[in-house]
């Protein structure tokens, strides 16, 4: 922070005043069990209102959405990966296999509700009876990972934004061999980047506010300078999102932007403060239904192709390795292959298929496309570079991937089944759902003339494109099949 104002403003001295907050205080109990909100900042909204500094820095999670939408001036200045990273240590599958119980340390009740569900079925199967539970954990980062480290825990969840910075902090780094203590730390550890969808992260998180009071012009203008009105607009909707479920930190649902193209929706899901149980998508395209028969290729799926396996020996060279459909693993060479290798899944299907394979995935696209990994790929807990992936897929789309320099193995054909039923529908329908365009390529013959074709954000909605088609473009399937619940009756 200290950074940017002296970019901003290079006359402007800048002195750091530390401050540790209730919630660094009361570590030896758990937060769900103390009354209030804003643990982590109302001891540095004090420094403020005391005029002790001019501008405080908190992590906008943190903040309770009635401070944040109140009468300060604030400025979204910085925001990291969102998700959520579960970190295991190196004997978790010695566990797993033994049907052991597995602790998972959190202090988050979002987390627990969340979390621990997709991880009973993410994590690889060899033993089904093994059960997970949840243990309080409080304490800084390199703290808990050192509790993880210490064998307290099995595995412990922390957002990924703190671990990147700390990854990326010469003075977090620094210690008198020159090495990093987290990366020490996470140096035997495996993990598993939470999905967006399943394991929706807390409103703002990974965002960095400021704060000034609107009377301090000096502050006003030096937040108006550094502030990032995009983030600032996210984090406004998301906070004001959230209200809508429930306020205070001990909320077991999240909020969070999904941009995707040129496109944000917010997407929120989880328990609200009535243990009701949504999942809600705001932003998606509009679609006019009024007297339109709808098509989604989502209702038949199975229904378009046949699969037929290559007897070609596959050996994978490269560490990484992306799985863009799990009918792209079946033999058990290759199964066996892939258990040495950090795995990435398409989607959630693709990875649970995978975990009963008994193979570990370290984490997915969410089904939003392979190339929207290119970003979280880069971040310090991942530093995986494109030479070092591997793509498997079908046969036919391995073409694709080879022309945009991906490393591509194909281990199966999909040949195209025709179905009466299914071409009549698509032949009534004014309004389709393709899962993939070699589906449009299919029944392209019996379609009406002005059809509105809509698909999913990714490699699909790049072929409708490149073939002159300009469909509507959901965020990913699971999104337009809500879409469709709420929206047709």
């Amino acid at each position: 922070m200290k950074d940017k104002i002296s970019i901003a403003f290079p006359d402007v001295k800048v002195e750091v005043i530390a401050r540790s907050s209730r919630g660094d205080a009361l570590q030896g109990i758990p937060l769900q069990t103390v009354e209030g909100s804003d643990f982590f900042t109302q001891d540095i909204f004090d420094a403020l209102e005391n005029n002790e500094a001019d501008i405080a820095v908190h992590s906008l999670k943190d903040m309770s959405s009635e401070h944040f939408l109140g009468n300060n001036k604030f400025a979204v200045v910085d925001r990291d990966d969102v998700r959520d990273v579960a970190i295991f240590n190196k004997n978790i599958e010695t566990k797993l296999k033994a049907g052991d119980k597995i602790i998972i340390g959190t202090c988050s009740p979002r987390r627990e509700e969340m979390a621990i569900g997709f991880l009973q079925k993410a994590l690889p199967q060899w033993n089904s009876n093994f059960k997970i539970e949840t243990k309080v954990i409080r304490g800084n980062v390199d703290t808990r990972l050192r509790k993880l480290d210490d064998g307290e825990y099995d595995g412990i969840i922390l957002a990924t934004a703190g671990l990147n910075r700390l990854l990326s902090s010469t003075s977090a780094a620094a210690s008198p061999d020159g090495g990093s203590p987290i990366k020490k730390l996470l140096n035997d550890k495996k993990l598993m980047l939470l999905p967006l969808i399943e394991c929706v992260p807390a409103p703002c998180q990974g965002a960095i506010v400021t704060e000034a009071n609107p009377l301090n012009k000096k502050a006003v203008e030096i937040l108006n300078g550094i502030n990032n009105d995009k983030l600032l607009t996210e984090c406004i909707a998301e906070k004001k999102t959230a209200m809508q479920y429930g306020i205070g930190c001990l909320q077991k649902f999240g909020v969070t932007t999904i941009s995707y193209g040129n496109a944000n929706v917010i997407y929120s899901a989880g328990k609200d403060s009535n243990g009701k149980t949504f999942s809600k998508w705001n932003g998606l395209p509009g679609l006019d239904t009024e007297e339109k028969n709808i098509f989604s290729t989502t209702d038949f799926m199975g229904s378009f192709f046949e699969y037929s396996y290559s007897n070609e020996k596959i050996n994978i060279e490269e560490p990484i390795v992306y799985v863009s459909n799990y009918k792209a693993i079946e033999k058990e060479e290759l199964i066996s292959q892939l258990q040495t290798k950090k795995l990435w899944a398409s989607g959630t299907k693709t990875w649970f298929e995978l975990a009963k394979k008994n193979i570990w995935v370290e984490g997915s696209a969410d089904a939003f496309g392979l190339e929207s990994l290119i970003i979280p790929w880069k971040m310090p807990l991942f530093s995986i570079s494109k030479n070092a992936v591997a793509v498997v897929t079908n046969i036919s789309s391995a073409e694709l991937w080879k022309e945009k320099k991906w490393n591509v193995y194909g281990t199966y054909s999909a040949l195209e089944k025709k179905s009466t039923e299914i071409g009549q529908q698509i032949s009534e329908a004014n309004i389709i759902f393709w899962t993939s365009y070699r589906q449009f390529v299919q029944y392209k013959k019996v379609l009406k003339e002005n059809v509105v074709h809509v698909c999913s954000f990714g490699e699909t909605a790049e072929q409708f494109i490149a073939a002159g088609i300009m469909p509507v473009v959901f965020p990913n399937i699971k999104s337009f099949q809500q879409w469709r619940q709420t929206s047709i009756p």
